[in-house]
């Protein structure tokens, strides 16, 4: 394996714990309600909403607005009624997740050899205010809102070299998603796959592939830094 020179995070389960703060959140908003149901209900809705993009049913749309589309249907669903104040609070819970314990401290090590970057499908603002609340230290955010191409389209992680004028070989890809990980080895891109068991929730430990395929595997940022001998 050739050091890459830019790592570009997947942001949602690899870096941050959505599921247990969305969970905290509705829980703190909705009492009463099952917050683990809730929160894995939302972001079972995500990958729909961004094909609705990609199909053009829907027009280029930031995930801020796809998360309030499926937040309004979410209450329906759930029977919860919430007043506009609510839903925009709520639904702005996206920019306060908090980081899973090694992040913080592993990204501080990685940035000590190398440029470490958001590529993330959420908007920019929602990853600027995440990134002010978890304290993360990136050197860039990028968004799929930068490509207007949500992952795993190859304009997003192809992206992410050209900005750097780097060849895809020099950027790694780290996420806890393998299908995200797949797409940026189709890209050219080096992979990291780092797991996050309990990313949809300590109920529903999260099982792992074939990732044999991947350049390198760790159990957390602290990990992958010791693998870099950081």
């Amino acid at each position: 394996m050739n050091r890459p020179s830019v790592l570009a995070f997947d942001v949602f389960g690899t870096v941050v714990d959505w599921h247990g703060s969305i969970s905290r959140e509705a829980v703190s908003i909705i009492p009463g309600i099952d917050g683990d149901a809730f929160a894995n209900a939302w972001r079972a809705g995500y990958q729909p909403a961004m094909a609705e993009v990609r199909s053009g049913k829907l027009g280029w749309t930031k995930i801020d607005d796809l998360h309030r589309l499926i937040l309004d249907r979410l209450l329906l669903d759930f029977g919860v009624d919430l007043d506009e104040t609510a839903r925009q609070h709520l639904n702005r819970a996206w920019h306060r997740l908090d980081p899973w314990p090694d992040a913080v401290a592993g990204l501080t090590r990685l940035k000590s050899r190398f440029t470490i970057v958001t590529l993330s499908n959420g908007n920019l603002s929602l990853l600027a205010n995440m990134a002010k609340h978890a304290q993360l230290p990136w050197d860039l955010i990028l968004s799929a809102e930068v490509f207007r191409h949500y992952k795993p389209d190859p304009e997003t992680y192809l992206g992410v070299a050209a900005l750097f004028d780097l060849t895809p070989q020099e950027v790694m890809m780290v996420a806890t998603h393998e299908d995200d990980l797949q797409a940026a080895q189709g890209c050219g891109l080096q992979t990291a796959y780092v797991h996050r068991p309990q990313e949809y929730g300590p109920a529903a430990a999260k099982a792992v592939g074939d990732l044999g395929s991947f350049d390198v595997r760790a159990q957390d940022f602290n990990d992958l830094a010791d693998q870099f001998h950081l």
